[in-house]
């Protein structure tokens, strides 16, 4: 099975970084392939609202001229989605809302293509605001028919600095707890996958 973790903070090995790691380790040591990919420093662009996803249907943008393409093609290829952002503001990054908005009507488009996928929030926080990050990304969730795993308290850490997260020793315990979630969630329903009510 495949978890996807995709960070959209500009800052290479940061926080949310460590975050997203903690969550994919337990993955990694289930026999999952993982991966992390960083879009915070990509530049990746709203949606244009130009309807193209609706035409084609094929699980692709019109715009080529940034990374989304082929974070999306992983996106519909992972059986897991882990979406981490920083707190900017109260929510996410510029570069994780751009991501939202187009997966999120890329992948209706082409016919649901995150449904029945697991999909699971992480939000590196200074002091205030995380909560409405993690509700930004959730409900790219569940307006695309996916499954969230819960965990032991809401998916964030705390830290300003680069690797302050490290500190937070319940957070990483959180973490570890819902990687071991999504790991089992992927294993119950793995054999299921082919009946998931998909309304399109």
């Amino acid at each position: 099975m495949y978890a996807l973790a995709v960070n959209g903070s500009p800052r290479k090995k940061g926080n949310t970084e460590i975050l997203l790691n903690a969550v994919l380790k337990p993955l990694a040591d289930a026999g999952w392939t993982t991966e992390l990919v960083q879009i915070g420093d990509k530049g990746i662009r709203g949606c244009m609202a130009c309807g193209k996803c609706s035409e084609r249907r094929d699980g692709k943008c019109i715009n080529t001229a940034d990374v989304f393409n082929t974070v999306m093609e992983q996106m519909i290829r992972a059986d897991a989605i882990i979406l981490g952002s920083p707190t900017y503001f109260s929510d996410v990054t510029a570069e994780m809302k751009a991501l939202i908005d187009r997966a999120g009507f890329t992948a209706m488009a082409g016919g649901c293509l995150f449904a029945g996928k697991i999909g699971a929030a992480v939000v590196a926080v200074r002091r205030g605001g995380a909560v409405h990050v993690f509700n930004t990304m959730n409900h790219l969730f569940l307006i695309s028919q996916m499954i969230i795993p819960g965990s032991t308290y809401w998916n964030m850490g705390y830290g300003l600095d680069r690797g302050d997260v490290q500190k937070d020793d319940e957070a990483l315990m959180n973490m570890a707890h819902l990687g071991r979630a999504v790991d089992w969630l992927g294993k119950a329903t793995a054999p299921h996958k082919a009946a998931y009510p998909v309304q399109k």
